[in-house]
C-alpha cells in the first residue's frame, strides 16, 4: 500500500496501525532499504511503515510487504512530524522508529520476537525502552567509499560513556534515571558533528499514548519515557546498529577528505548477533533470561 502524502495515510492510520508492534523507518536515501526492512520483518514487527521522498526507488518486493508514505525527509522536523502523527493516530500501540541502513538488536533477538520481548517489558510496567545507536562502518573505504558494507561491517568495541543529564528547571541538578550517552564515530569525529547531535541514546521503542510527543533530540515530553530503568531494578536495553553516521561523514564535503579509514585499535568485525553486543555491554538483558 502506498500513500501520496502523510495526510492521506493518517486517514487510514488508526486501522493500519491498530496491531503492533509497528516499525517506522525513515528512508533518507536508497542505501540498504531492502535489508533494513527485511531485518525488522524478521524480528516480528506486525507492520513496517516507510516514510520516504516520492522519488526514492524501493524494490517491488519491499513495497509489497510494507506501507509506503511519501514524505519529504529532508525537512528539519520530518522525523518528529511522522512519528508524532503515528502516535496520535494509534494510542496504546508499541512503536519503534529508525532510519534506513539501521538495524535493531535486543537481547536474544535471534530466537525471541519483538512481541515476546515487549510482552515482558510491559509486565515490568515499562512504556519505553532506551536504545543506543551503535555506529557501523566499512573497514576498507577504498573498496566501499560510501562507508556502507553489510558483509564487512565494523564497530567500536569500546569508547562509550555516559554523563549526567542536568535539569535547567531544577538548578541543573541531574535528572532522575536519565543520562546522556556518547561514543562511536560521533565521539571520535566530534569536530565534524554539531554538539547537539553527538548523543547516541534514542528512546526508539515506546508505547504510544494520548498527548505523547517526540522531541527533536530523541527524547519525549513525558519524563518517565526518557529513563533507562525503573526505580526498583535494571531493565532491558537495545541497540540500533547504524551506518548513518559513517555514511554522513563520508558524504559531507567538510569531513570526507579528512577520513581515510574509520578503523582504529578498538575496531572489530560486527558479528550481526546480539551476543556480541551483550559481551561488549552495549545492550542489557535486565531480568529477562
Amino acid at each position: 500500500m502506498r500513500y501520496s502524502s502523510l495526510k492521506d495515510f493518517l486517514s487510514d492510520a488508526p486501522s493500519a496501525l491498530a496491531k503492533g508492534p509497528v516499525a517506522l523507518i525513515m528512508v533518507e536515501d536508497e542505501v540498504e532499504v531492502d535489508s533494513s526492512v527485511r531485518h525488522h520483518l524478521d524480528l516480528g514487527f506486525k507492520k513496517v511503515v516507510l516514510f520516504a521522498d516520492a522519488d526514492i526507488e524501493v524494490s517491488p518486493k519491499v513495497e509489497a510487504k510494507t506501507i509506503r508514505v511519501d514524505l519529504d525527509m529532508r525537512g528539519e522536523h520530518a522525523l518528529t512530524t511522522a512519528v508524532n502523527a503515528c502516535i496520535e493516530a494509534a494510542p496504546n500501540v508499541w512503536m519503534y522508529y529508525c532510519y534506513n541502513a539501521e538495524y535493531l538488536f535486543y537481547p536474544f533477538c535471534e530466537t525471541r520476537t519483538i512481541g515476546e520481548m515487549l510482552a515482558f517489558h510491559t509486565e515490568e510496567r515499562r512504556d519505553a525502552m532506551l536504545t543506543y545507536v551503535v555506529d557501523l562502518y566499512a573497514g576498507d573505504l577504498s573498496k566501499f567509499p560510501s562507508a556502507v558494507s553489510v558483509d564487512e561491517a565494523m564497530l567500536d568495541k569500546t569508547g562509550y560513556y555516559a554523563l549526567a543529564r542536568n535539569d535547567p528547571a531544577n538548578h541543573n541538578h541531574p535528572k532522575e534515571r536519565q543520562l546522556d550517552f556518547y561514543g562511536g564515530l560521533r565521539w571520535r569525529y566530534e569536530e565534524f558533528i554539531p554538539a547537539a547531535k553527538r548523543r547516541i541514546d534514542r528512546i526508539a521503542i515506546f508505547r504510544a499514548q494520548k498527548g505523547l510527543r517526540l522531541n527533536d533530540d530523541h527524547t519525549f515530553n513525558v519524563a518517565e519515557y526518557n529513563t533507562y530503568a525503573c526505580p526498583w531494578h535494571h531493565n532491558l536495553t537495545a541497540a540500533i546498529c547504524s551506518f548513518r553516521t559513517a555514511k554522513a561523514l563520508k558524504r559531507n564535503p567538510g569531513s570526507t577528505f579528512a577520513i581515510n579509514t574509520f578503523e582504529w585499535r578498538n575496531s572489530v568485525p560486527f558479528d550481526w548477533h546480539s551476543r556480541q553486543l551483550l559481551d561488549f555491554g552495549l545492550i542489557e538483558p535486565g531480568q529477562w533470561f
